[in-house]
């Protein structure tokens, strides 16, 4: 009787050290998520979901951290099927069928129209003040051009010109990087209901 208690103990050890080495590594992968090291933590959740007992609560935790993380690092907006029942997955599944990713915003109107109309494309993303500083950056380097143009003053046109190109480039690039920066936000406000919708552990932003 004395043994079979004693062995009840030593199992009960080793299962606890083991379930904290699991948590432990979780967090940890969790962290790395959190600094942007997307690949690293979903190695790490992945080299960890191999070490648990198929279908039990942290290999199925693991399993869709590691899915989700994946899912975010490469930016995609479906949810990738991987086999099996998951309960964290099915509960994702479900955010994902009514919570659809509606807000992505598009780069190229942005583009298009700064470089038809300095300004344009700013205003397009509904930022005012930055197509205002377009319009004031941009315009009146064009109107020196033109009427160095119409003058026929030869270099001092082509200057003018070259500045004026190299704003309304800067412009362009202005709008096209603003329009990026909204999409990543609009997506990662989804994602993060994504993940909070999947009932996981920790928060990896």
């Amino acid at each position: 009787m004395k043994h079979r208690l004693l062995l009840l103990i030593c199992l009960l050890f080793v299962g606890g050290h083991a379930q904290a080495a699991v948590v432990d590594g979780y967090r940890q992968a969790i962290q790395l998520a959190a600094q942007g090291q997307d690949r690293a933590a979903v190695a790490a959740l992945r080299a960890l979901a191999t070490t648990e007992p198929q279908g039990s609560i942290w290999q199925q935790r693991l399993v869709a951290a590691a899915t989700l993380l994946a899912m975010r690092q490469r930016g995609q907006k479906a949810l990738p099927h991987t086999g099996g029942i998951n309960p964290n997955l099915t509960l994702a599944s479900a955010y994902l069928a009514s919570h659809p990713l509606l807000n992505d915003v598009e780069q190229w109107p942005a583009r298009l129209l700064a470089a038809v109309l300095p300004g344009a494309g700013h205003a397009w993303l509904g930022r005012w003040h930055d197509a205002g500083m377009a319009a004031m950056m941009v315009y009146p380097m064009l109107l020196l051009t033109l009427w160095a143009w119409r003058r026929r003053m030869g270099p001092v046109t082509i200057f003018f010109a070259l500045i004026t190109a190299w704003l309304w480039s800067g412009t362009v690039f202005s709008a096209t990087s603003l329009a990026a920066r909204a999409s990543a936000e609009s997506y990662m406000a989804w994602w993060q209901g994504l993940w909070q919708a999947a009932a996981l552990p920790g928060r990896p932003w």
